[in-house]
């Protein structure tokens, strides 16, 4: 007899109203793209194995950008001088400090997204801020496109990952 696997956070979250599934997505690939990080070593996180600047770590760094972008620059409307770490999500967002580990990584990623939910939870999924480009963006805007974002880049964690040491799922 096959025992089922338990159900993943947004699998509990398929009849849940419109923003609990939303989050639980946005929560999924947060913890999986830590996860692609975890149990490696400084080097290996550190890898490159495309021409790009994308290794590991870089994506966790990079990550922990664009949720200050969304979250605390254009949600939370803070000016990005008041912002600790890159916000932007630019090439410079993949550069990762010989002096950081995958430990300081991952905290700092965890600490942001931690951040992200403080802002994010004083708004409804219809509010709309400033966007420069945009013009307007909603919380639910901010929430897909985030998904997105967090979806592909987990996608290309997942090569990488399997590239370096033949790991794959979640």
């Amino acid at each position: 007899m096959t025992t089922a696997r338990p159900l993943d956070s947004e699998e509990l979250a398929s009849t849940a109203p419109e923003r609990k599934l939303l989050e639980a997505f946005i929560d999924a690939y947060r913890d999986v793209i830590i996860a692609k990080l975890r149990g490696l070593s400084e080097d290996d996180a550190r890898r490159s194995l495309v021409p790009s600047l994308t290794t590991l770590i870089g994506l966790v760094k990079h990550a922990a950008a664009v949720e200050r972008n969304w979250f605390q620059h254009c949600l939370g409307q803070q000016p990005r001088e008041q912002i600790t770490g890159n916000s932007f999500g630019d090439d410079a967002s993949w550069q990762v400090g010989s002096y950081e580990t995958v430990a300081d990584v991952i905290a700092e990623y965890t600490a942001v997204c931690d951040r992200s939910r403080q802002i994010a939870a004083g708004f409804a999924l219809d509010d709309t801020v400033s966007h420069p480009r945009l013009g307007r963006v909603s919380l639910r805007y901010i929430y897909v496109h985030m998904i997105r974002e967090l979806a592909r880049h987990c996608g290309q964690a997942d090569i990488l990952r399997e590239q370096i040491d033949g790991m794959t799922g979640d």
